[in-house]
């Protein structure tokens, strides 16, 4: 049965300004928190030089705007306390919250350094319904960290980027489709993503001043003004239309790994196994269509406590082979992991090189050049006729835990997706700040 999609987007409010008040706090229990003052982030106070990165709410009051210059938000409130930024503060800040954030589901992506969505959809069921588990993250987040975010929740991203940019701080907002006609088409048009002051005056100049109306308006009629595939995206965001997927952005060329939330706890070797194998069919394919082999495989846990593990082997020699990863992942796995049940699997390949390079294994045997020409094989196939058309025995069962290629929909090759996705309704190019990477993979 298919999961219902659920989206959160974390945002936290006045981030470098917040993070600063953390740190000053906790370098001096005693100090002035600036979250309490017009206070901002950014530029030299004593010259006057440089940009608002962040202001605080009281500083809002005045007017201080964030991206105006020192200068000018100086003279909107003369009592304005200015601090310079400390961008590794922030990192530090930052990474605790997506560290934090990943106890809820493996699928992140980190949008920006103070702003995040997790897919929610296949791990919600193991922390309540949305509203209340996005209020235990808030508060969590708070209590533990020291600042605080605003969660948008919504079948998309679009959508949850629209809640969370609802009344702040400190909030949690829905914006599910049902919603959409009492939330979000009375907001001026200014307010719709990727709508800028360019497209505000020409959508203004032809009476469309709310993202209602323009929902409304016949998508023809707009693309004369504002280009065809412009036009099509934005009326797409005024309908809450957005099919990009949540995705993990990895460094090109450093690893390849994917990683998957259970159903239910796992306590017994077959059954983790078999998700091993599901993931490593995944890294084993996208390194191949990469052409990259790995010389290192990582397996890592989380059990039931969010109690995190885990260990890694370098192999005998550089490899693609979704065989070999299986292997090594394996033998990883039952060498460290003491039965604890475990929420989450993932498997990761490192120390990546260009297969043009590898060194040919004078001890490598017919079966294994064989297996290797299968699973090309099965890649080309799979690219041409879709993933599903060829799938292993041991994925046969009814109540398999996983499915035959773990996370397919985000990270197989783009020429297989398109094949999987043939008849399906959206066919915009749904980006938000561009965030709908070319192709993602895990097969």
């Amino acid at each position: 049965m298919a999961q219902s999609p659920l989206v959160f987007h974390i945002d936290v409010n006045s981030a470098f300004l917040s993070w600063e008040s953390v740190y000053r706090l906790t370098e001096d229990p005693e100090a002035l928190d600036l979250r309490t003052i017009p206070s901002a982030v950014g530029g030299d106070a004593a010259s006057r030089h440089g940009i608002v990165l962040a202001k605080s709410t009281p500083a809002k009051k005045y007017g201080v705007t964030t991206g105006e210059p020192l200068v000018q938000a100086l003279r909107k409130c003369p009592g304005l306390c200015v601090v310079p930024s400390r961008f590794d503060v922030y990192i530090h800040y930052s990474t605790l919250l997506m560290n934090l954030l990943s106890d809820y589901t493996p699928d992140i992506e980190k949008f920006s350094i103070d702003e995040a969505f997790l897919d929610m959809s296949s791990t919600i069921h193991l922390f309540g319904d949305p509203w209340t588990t996005a209020n235990q993250i808030r508060e969590r987040i708070c209590r533990e960290l020291g600042f605080t975010v605003n969660i948008g929740i919504a079948p998309n991203k679009l959508l949850a980027m629209m809640a969370s940019d609802f009344r702040k701080p400190d909030m949690c907002h829905t914006l599910f489709l049902d919603e959409i006609p009492e939330k979000m088409w009375p907001l001026p048009i200014r307010e719709l993503f990727f709508v800028g002051r360019s497209a505000q005056n020409k959508l203004e100049g032809i009476g469309i001043h709310t993202i209602g109306q323009l929902a409304a308006c016949n998508v023809e009629l707009l693309k004369p003004i504002l280009g065809e595939k412009y036009a099509i995206q934005i009326h797409d965001y005024a309908c809450g239309i957005d099919p990009s997927p949540v995705a993990e952005r990895e460094p090109i060329n450093k690893g390849y790994g994917n990683s998957t939330t259970l159903s239910r706890d796992v306590d017994d070797l077959d059954t983790a196994f078999t998700v091993l194998l599901s993931l490593c069919e995944t890294v084993g394919a996208r390194l191949r269509a990469d052409h990259v082999i790995c010389d290192c495989v990582c397996v890592e846990i989380k059990d039931w406590d969010f109690h995190v593990q885990s260990h890694q082997t370098t192999l005998n020699s550089p490899t693609d082979s979704t065989t070999v990863l299986y292997e090594n992942a394996c033998r990883l796995l039952k060498e460290f992991w003491d039965r604890t049940p475990l929420r989450l699997i993932g498997v990761r390949a490192t120390k990546i090189s260009d297969d043009e390079f590898s060194q040919i294994s004078l001890f490598e045997s017919e079966q294994s050049k064989k297996m290797k020409e299968m699973e090309k094989a099965v890649d080309q196939i799979r690219s041409k006729f879709g993933t599903d058309i060829i799938k292993r025995a041991s994925f046969l069962k009814k109540d398999s835990i996983v499915d035959h290629a773990a996370s397919k929909q985000k990270h197989l090759s783009h020429s297989a997706l398109k094949e999987d996705e043939k008849g399906s309704e959206g066919g915009g190019s749904g980006k938000v700040r561009d965030y709908k990477r070319g192709w993602n993979e895990t097969y």
